[in-house]
């Protein structure tokens, strides 16, 4: 059984922790490790399960990679969306991957962003789920309603299980709170969690049959790929091509061989900020407190802080966030919202819906301290070993500072080392390049000044990590 990890989700509600180049899944909400590591963590103890396949952004590669590394989980094939297109193109790529190791191999799909506080009726659930799988049946996992939820799809089925899974009838769609109740009433409904298993081949052939498009676009995606570093990049012409569709959309409401097996684990998709306070652990006045916070007179809400102390007073039921660059404040019932939010940052085209003030990078991160019209003010940190692409910019100048560490600079054709309080200039138009040759993180502070100070003003000649533009 191969796992199939998708991490291709922006996870736009849980804003604004939540951002397009760190979504959810690579955040630890719940306890010391990420959604994603959870997903995988508790994959542990299940039968014959083999190195998983992780399909994800380009964009988040090295998070994926890292993450995986520090779990110590080898084999693991990365593969990039150069596009988003749905579920159903991101799980065909993967069965294409599976498939020419063994056509009969059984895939185990998971979101990379949901929590699950049972592991034990977990794997019961994947026990059952392999054995109709294997005889060839396409399974979801059904997840039991604890109420007549409006914020999820529902699977209806036939109510008659035979070992342990039930003919799938239909997949609806959310419904309005009345609908619900009596989806929760009927006893045949149950919460559409996006988990699935089945065989490749299985897929493969119910996919082919109902979407050749889809089919053929991915196919080529695949055997167009190349391999970069330790990811396997899909071909971005073949792969964005492809219809973009959900795999509930392009298989299973059309597929005659689809199952249900029901799933009561402490499920959440943790799709909204409201969803997040349910599965955090609570104050006895219902609060979810993290950070810096002072409260008087409040109640069932959750307040998040990141850098600043914060103070509510008299309220119930909000949402309060707070990070280096932005503030949310909502009401509970409203947090699905957030949303419209993200769509304004959007249109606005602001950083902030993008990253966070720190941005990680493969080599270490940089902090925006401050800017100006005409400037801006990095702190750098740069792993031990690790190296910045050699790259130019047509538009500003940079000063270096080093305050922590030694730093291997290049500047056009000089290469020299720079060490703690000492400083270098970089001329607008010079190719250069930073490096950490020691062994501990190279701490500097960067003043940039020119007309334009965008990070799209970054012409990268030659990089380690797979990033040239030139």
């Amino acid at each position: 059984m191969i796992p199939v990890i998708l991490s291709g989700g922006s996870g736009t509600r849980l804003w604004p922790l939540s951002r397009k180049q760190k979504p959810k899944q690579f955040i630890p909400l719940f306890n010391e490790h990420t959604l994603f590591e959870n997903t995988l963590k508790r994959l542990k103890g299940i039968e014959g399960i083999k190195p998983p396949i992780i399909v994800c952004n380009q964009d988040h590669r090295f998070m994926v990679a890292e993450q995986l590394q520090e779990l110590g989980i080898e084999g693991a094939s990365i593969i990039l969306e150069p596009c988003a297109r749905n579920t159903a193109p991101a799980i065909a790529a993967a069965a294409f991957h599976a498939e020419k190791v063994d056509p009969d191999e059984t895939l185990l799909v998971l979101p990379a962003d949901h929590q699950i506080s049972d592991e034990n009726e977990f794997h019961r659930a994947v026990a059952t789920a392999s054995n109709s799988a294997n005889a060839g049946n396409l399974v979801t996992f059904g997840i039991q309603p604890t109420k007549a939820h409006t914020g999820y799809g529902y699977i209806k089925s036939t109510g008659e299980e035979t070992e342990g899974t039930a003919d799938v009838e239909a997949f609806v769609e959310k419904p309005d709170e009345q609908t619900a109740k009596t989806y929760l009433e009927s006893g045949y409904y149950t919460w559409n969690s996006g988990m699935f298993m089945f065989k490749a081949s299985v897929y493969l052939s119910e996919l082919k049959s109902s979407n050749i498009d889809m089919y053929t676009a991915s196919e080529d995606a695949l055997a167009k790929s190349s391999v970069d570093l330790d990811f396997i990049r899909l071909d971005i012409n073949a792969f964005a091509s492809s219809p973009s569709d959900s795999i509930d959309y392009a298989i299973m409401e059309k597929t005659s061989k689809a199952r249900v097996v029901k799933l009561d684990a402490g499920w959440n998709d943790v799709g909204s900020w409201s969803s997040l306070w349910q599965v955090c652990k609570q104050q006895d006045n219902g609060n979810v407190i993290i950070g810096d916070v002072l409260l008087d007179n409040v109640s069932d809400s959750y307040i998040h802080s990141e850098n600043k102390l914060i103070s509510v007073v008299g309220l119930d039921q909000v949402i309060v966030v707070e990070t280096a660059d932005a503030v949310l404040v909502a009401h509970k019932d409203h947090s699905e919202n957030v949303k419209s939010i993200t769509d304004q940052l959007k249109s606005a085209d602001r950083e902030e819906l993008n990253n966070h003030r720190k941005v990680f990078r493969p080599w270490g991160y940089y902090d925006s301290i401050d800017m100006g019209d005409r400037f801006q003010v990095k702190r750098i940190v740069v792993y031990p070993g690790e190296k910045l692409s050699v790259q130019m910019h047509h538009h500003r100048a940079e000063h270096w500072i080093v305050v922590n560490g030694t730093a291997s600079v290049t500047r056009g054709e000089d290469v020299f080392l720079v060490s703690e309080n000492e400083s270098t200039y970089i001329p607008i138009g010079t190719v250069h390049a930073l490096e950490n040759p020691g062994t501990i993180p190279l701490e500097m502070i960067e003043v940039q000044s020119g007309s334009y100070l965008g990070e799209d003003d970054i012409v990268r000649i030659e990089d380690r990590y797979g990033r040239s533009n030139q």
